[in-house]
């Protein structure tokens, strides 16, 4: 079992970085040939990234959903550029899962995938965990002890930009 921080605690990050969500939905589920090739693409790409620091892929969380059947994974990124770089590069694995899954399934409708990327500067973000694992931006960065300077949400932002 992960182990637990009692209390509370934020994620201590000074400079700018990436947030990048991606997801798929299984619209179609009878059709296992069409999304189990999509869902089945992450854990090489991860393991390929948490093996190499250097592409720029700080950490995430994937989260699963029944119904429907879908999948999201939050990432951070120490870049825009790094995040691209990944994406783009056809020696990664990213590149040529996008071309299969374009080949594949196309707009045939049987899975749905999305991506949403926000570039974040440092004074505006802030997070706060309670009796929870190292979690989040916190595992992707450097977690910290909630003090009196930080116990507010506006305070944790003000820590940020000073």
């Amino acid at each position: 079992m992960t182990k637990v921080m009692p209390g509370r605690f934020t994620a201590e990050v000074d400079s700018p970085f990436v947030v990048f969500l991606i997801g798929m939905r299984v619209n179609q589920f009878w059709s296992f040939s069409q999304w189990l090739p999509v869902a089945q693409a992450m854990a090489p790409m991860l393991k390929t990234l948490r093996e190499h620091p250097e592409k720029g892929f700080l950490g995430g969380e994937q989260f699963f959903n029944l119904s429907p059947l879908s999948a999201v994974m939050v990432s951070y990124w120490r870049s825009l550029e790094d995040l691209e770089h990944f994406a783009r590069n056809p020696s990664d694995l990213h590149l040529p899962a996008w071309q299969r899954f374009n080949k594949a399934v196309g707009n045939d409708g049987s899975v749905g995938i999305w991506h949403e990327t926000y570039i974040i500067e440092p004074g505006h973000h802030e997070a706060i965990y309670g009796n929870m694992p190292v979690f989040g931006l916190a595992a992707a960065t450097k977690p910290v002890p909630i003090t009196k300077l930080t116990d507010t949400a506006r305070a944790r932002v003000q820590k940020v930009i000073n």
